[in-house]
């Protein structure tokens, strides 16, 4: 029955993960509901686990059908994955908590800024070129997947909406990057919790296919339907985050 639970919950987390991040919001609350005693970081290590299969079908699946621009990408996720190492060594001597109660506060401006500006991530209007955008990709890549090593809530939406604010990405093209760079600091994570044992393959493994097929659902479902659904989904996953990251902050 646990491993139904999971599996089911993995099944979910990787579709609403493929359309515009998130995931974690799912699959994770799930792992702590069924395992409740279990050491967080044995939970974490499998939701890696499982996850990274999700992203890197999903980034497959995006790059099949929409131009990604590699130039900017690939230094991107390289740093991405550097950043997110980097975070979870920090993380093991500085507490994240002031980030726990800041991050409702941060996801209310970015939903604020979503919802005023309508237009936002409609039209695929590119700001940088060449060597100028696989910097600001970069510093992206960086900073976000240090986020992701140290942290983590809202990682695939912080890239999402990074992409279409500063970037000028649409919100389709938004999404198929920040997959990439998501897969990148995904597999530095679970890297780290493997090599320090925290990792239940037997779990994982089932749970990743039910993600890859979750995810390859909700990219079918981004490709069909378009920017406008994109950001639709955005806004209803951004909204999720900030009741969840508020209640854990503040009331619990």
């Amino acid at each position: 029955m646990e491993l139904f639970l999971v599996t089911l919950a993995s099944l979910f987390a990787g579709f609403v993960d493929a359309i515009v991040g998130g995931g974690g919001l799912i699959l994770v609350p799930a792992l702590f509901a069924v395992f409740p005693t279990t050491h967080p970081a044995t939970l974490f290590g499998v939701n890696k686990g499982a996850s990274v299969w999700g992203t890197a079908a999903a980034t497959l699946q995006y790059a099949q059908r929409v131009r990604m621009p590699w130039h900017a990408l690939l230094p991107a996720a390289a740093l991405a994955f550097a950043g997110s190492l980097v975070g979870a060594w920090t993380v093991t001597v500085i507490s994240p908590d002031f980030l726990r109660r800041a991050l409702p506060l941060v996801l209310l401006g970015v939903l604020a800024y979503t919802l005023a500006r309508k237009q936002l991530g409609h039209r695929h209007a590119p700001r940088f070129s060449g060597h100028r955008e696989a910097l600001a990709a970069s510093l992206l890549g960086v900073t976000i997947g240090f986020y992701d090593g140290f942290f983590g809530p809202g990682t695939g939406s912080f890239f999402v909406f990074l992409f279409v604010r500063w970037l000028g990405y649409d919100f389709l093209h938004a999404s198929a990057s920040a997959k990439l760079l998501n897969t990148a600091s995904n597999l530095s994570a679970l890297m780290l919790f493997a090599w320090k044992g925290h990792v239940w393959w037997h779990f994982a493994l089932v749970m990743a296919v039910a993600n890859v097929a979750g995810s390859l659902l909700g990219t079918r479902l981004a490709l069909k339907h378009g920017s406008g659904f994109v950001r639709q989904v955005f806004i209803g996953v951004v909204s999720a985050l900030i009741v969840k990251t508020a209640y854990d902050a503040w009331v619990r």
